[in-house]
């Protein structure tokens, strides 16, 4: 199945995020997207230039061509542009039974405003209509000064005072108040690791703490995580799947960026082809060697590049342009390596068919879990599990 997915958000004419950067990452998750454009920007990685919203009718036919004809599996709601266009959106996705991703897009990255306090009043609507809504700490503090959140809030704190986010209560009350999930996003937190925190309708809570990575080509961090999500769900992954998948897309992405502008540059999604995807990936082979220092002048010199060596001269790892990877190891069988989703689900799902296999699951101390078999002419085939370590392991040179 192609997933199909409806984008409604505004464009960034430097490609970073937006439209274009949902584009890219539903397109390099495997699914097919289409937009509903709310507004025209003139945006670099130093700022936004110009605004022009488009108007609310238009954005409405937009939607209309699309689900009449094509269909949809999942929406993503993005820049919103105008509180009129926000309830013209609410209208038509009212009883849209897909699951609809909704980034409260309030500033960019640089730090200008997208949204005034008529339309973030208006937000409530969308909120929710959604499955889940993706909001980063500054916009979770706005949300709760929306009329209706902010009620709550002062009613369940027993204070006339301003809430405060970082008790976590704001997460809470929105999950509760609109019955719909929160993923509150920690990457505008002080400090070297991030926490990420996932409030499901019922009180569930699950919590992600990653390594912050360091860089600058942040921009459009917040589009590419809730499209991400949006893609995932509409494979019909559950929201914690969808969610951890989203993240770990975001963050090779990042480990990615082509490093372009002057300011908080684009990620590279273009990068990411081998990683993600609903089905078992071959994208990692291991060869024997027995010259060691031979092998890697030759594969250098095809124009791979070394990501991994061992003191010990046994091992190397090659990184191919496409994104799929290389060893050459002593002593080593051929074998080709089929990178899963979730390995152990795959594993029970092989089982479940008759296949037999010579290792279950096992974490190994690379930082990759495996599960290994033969094919029928004797090969050893590996199934496994790494995320960010096949290519971004924490000893990858330089």
């Amino acid at each position: 199945m192609t997933p199909r997915i409806l984008i409604i958000a505004g464009s960034d004419s430097g490609g970073g995020a937006g439209i274009q950067a949902d584009i890219k990452t539903v397109t390099m998750l495997g699914g097919h997207a289409m937009t509903a454009i709310t507004a025209i920007t003139a945006q670099n990685t130093l700022g936004v230039q110009a605004v022009l919203p488009v108007p609310a009718g238009m954005v409405v036919a937009q939607i209309n061509s699309v689900v009449t004809d094509i269909g949809v599996d999942a929406v993503k709601i993005g820049m919103i542009g105008s509180a009129e266009t926000a309830n013209a959106v609410a209208d038509l996705l009212t009883g849209l039974k897909v699951p609809i991703v909704f980034d409260p897009v309030m500033v960019a990255t640089s730090g200008d405003v997208l949204a005034d306090a008529e339309t973030v009043a208006a937000f409530e609507r969308l909120m929710a209509l959604a499955a889940v809504v993706t909001p980063n700490l500054p916009e979770l503090e706005a949300l709760a000064q929306t009329p209706t959140v902010r009620a709550e809030l002062v009613e369940a704190r027993g204070q006339t005072t301003r809430p405060s986010t970082g008790s976590g209560r704001t997460e809470d009350v929105l999950a509760r108040l609109l019955d719909c999930a929160i993923l509150a996003k920690g990457g505008h937190g002080d400090g070297a690791v991030l926490t990420d925190r996932l409030i499901e309708i019922g009180g569930g809570e699950t919590r992600w703490d990653s390594e912050r990575i360091d860089t600058v080509s942040t921009h459009g961090t917040g589009c590419t995580l809730a499209s991400a999500i949006a893609t995932n769900l509409a494979y019909g992954q559950p929201l914690k799947v969808a969610v951890a998948n989203a993240r770990q897309f975001v963050r090779l992405a990042l480990r990615d960026a082509p490093g372009l502008g002057n300011g908080h540059g684009p990620m590279g999604h273009q990068a990411v082809r081998l990683d993600l995807g609903p089905c078992a990936r071959l994208n990692q082979i291991t060869l024997p060697t027995d010259d060691y220092t031979k092998s890697c002048a030759f594969y250098a010199r095809l124009g791979l590049k070394q990501i991994v060596e061992t003191e010990d001269a046994h091992y190397a790892r090659f990184e191919t342009a496409g994104g799929a990877t290389l060893s050459v190891e002593s002593g080593a069988r051929p074998t080709v390596y089929f990178e899963c989703q979730d390995l152990d689900a795959e594993v029970a799902r092989l089982q479940n068919e008759g296949v037999t296999f010579d290792q279950l699951p096992t974490d190994q101390s690379w930082l990759w879990r495996e599960a290994r078999l033969t094919d029928p002419s004797g090969n050893p085939v590996c199934l496994y599990q790494a995320g960010e370590n096949r290519r971004y392991p924490p000893w990858r040179l330089d």
